[in-house]
């Protein structure tokens, strides 16, 4: 996931930021690590990893999100991906500041 970050009111397009499983997929994609890999190789590869989990910027390590994945074995980035994702979702909705947070963090301002 991502989102554009605030305007400053000049005509630069702005970068868009990178969140949960839209950062984890670019940690993926600058990692070493070839596929299939285990849960074992991508904890020791990028459990260290600090993921932004929201459009603030307030991260996880992907060794936290990773421990709540059952699967132990990844054929493709994809699968890693998929996995993972239900956890950033959990872990995002018990992180977040709330109904105001998330609604705040969908303006554009």
């Amino acid at each position: 996931m991502g989102v554009r970050p605030p305007s400053n009111g000049d005509d630069d397009e702005p970068e868009s930021i990178e969140f949960g499983i839209a950062a984890v997929d670019a940690t993926l994609r600058s990692a070493d690590l070839t596929f299939p890999a285990t849960k074992d190789d991508v904890e020791a590869a990028l459990g260290h990893e600090r993921i932004p989990y929201d459009a603030h910027g307030n991260d996880v390590s992907l060794g936290e999100i990773l421990a709540e994945v059952q699967t132990r074995k990844f054929d493709t980035r994809q699968e890693l991906l998929n996995e993972l994702h239900q956890p950033f979702e959990a872990y995002r909705r018990e992180h977040s500041g709330g109904v105001f947070q998330q609604v705040r963090s969908m303006l554009p301002f």
